[in-house]
């Protein structure tokens, strides 16, 4: 089955810019059977854990997240760009290849000692991420994973997440 849900996901050259292979789950999220089959795998791993909060990164972490957190019972939080969150926030930068970013979250989103999962679509070079661990560990959150439907290996994102636990359903 994972090589089937591999092959839902498009490939977009030259996207954001020259040179990058851009993975587009799109195609996979429009596709029920696939979609269905990747949220029940990756939430499989899940299902003893009690996990109480599902934090997706903007934007499409959002669906994987909210599809997660409604499989396991669990609320979601959202990890969106600075401005777009409408109370009070924990505000963390990050380093980009050229600059920075920041990302924020809402101060309640997480209460200390609750059991969460971090997921994106994506792994990359793992900066995103590694702010939002940041933000979680900020509000004495558990982390009990980071989850991602795709990873690019090559990059070696998962370094920068250490020691956190990462799991990818599919890699490349």
């Amino acid at each position: 089955m994972v090589e089937q849900i591999k092959k839902s996901i498009r490939n977009v050259p030259d996207f954001p810019k020259e040179g990058i292979l851009f993975k587009d789950i799109t195609t996979l999220c429009k596709d029920p059977v696939m979609f269905v089959k990747t949220v029940d795998l990756m939430a499989h791993r899940y299902i003893d854990k009690e996990i109480d909060v599902v934090v997706g990164i903007e934007a499409r972490g959002f669906v994987v997240g909210a599809a997660l957190a409604y499989k396991l019972g669990a609320g979601i939080a959202l990890v969106r760009k600075p401005g777009k969150l409408p109370h009070n926030t924990h505000k963390e930068s990050y380093e980009l290849e050229y600059g920075t970013d920041t990302l924020e979250i809402h101060t309640d989103a997480v209460e200390k000692g609750q059991n969460v999962i971090i997921t994106d679509d994506l792994l990359a070079t793992g900066g995103t991420a590694e702010a939002v661990i940041k933000l979680v560990n900020q509000m004495g959150g558990n982390i009990i994973e980071c989850s991602f439907i795709v990873e690019l290996e090559e990059l070696k994102g998962r370094e920068k997440l250490t020691p956190h636990p990462v799991y990818s359903l599919i890699k490349f």
